[in-house]
């Protein structure tokens, strides 16, 4: 990674994002300061020299229903616990005059060692996704990702530091 994420703060400039996908840059724009304000999510970005956003990425703390994961990781869980804690990946977008830069692997790795990290102090056994459309199923699959039956996506902890 040859770039430093860092929290979301009053000081970074969002007006010029545009990743292409609106709903994305809206919610960096217009919501994603009071979710981190109010402890919804946390955003992490990074930006250039003058503070002006070029990626970002958020986190939060979720489950999923136990039945929904693949029957292999479904064994390992104690009978009973009809949900499992993960780590929610929210949103992930690159500004357009930054793609192919590979800034969307670099954000994407960056986000699985804070999750990595998180899971040793917080019990999360995976991170999980909820793909915005094909393009960004495509890009999570290169990196591990699995389909579930619910449309989301997951990789385990265990899988994510093999990755890293």
């Amino acid at each position: 990674m040859n770039f430093l994420s860092e929290p979301l703060s009053d000081n970074h400039i969002r007006d010029d994002f545009s990743c292409g996908k609106s709903v994305l840059d809206r919610y960096l724009k217009i919501q994603a300061g009071q979710d981190t304000r109010k402890q919804l999510t946390a955003c992490f970005v990074i930006a250039d020299s003058e503070d002006a956003v070029f990626g970002y990425y958020t986190l939060s703390s979720s489950s999923i229903q136990t039945e929904s994961l693949p029957p292999s990781m479904r064994k390992k869980i104690p009978q009973g616990n009809k949900t499992v804690p993960v780590i929610l990946l929210g949103r992930l977008a690159v500004d357009l005059r930054y793609r192919g830069q590979h800034l969307g692997e670099d954000l994407l790795l960056d986000s699985m060692k804070r999750s990595l990290a998180a899971s040793e102090v917080v019990g999360s056994i995976a991170m999980v996704v909820d793909p915005l459309d094909e393009e960004a199923k495509s890009f999570y699959l290169k990196y591990g990702f699995t389909q579930l039956d619910n449309g989301k996506m997951f990789i385990s902890m265990k899988d994510i530091s093999a990755v890293l």
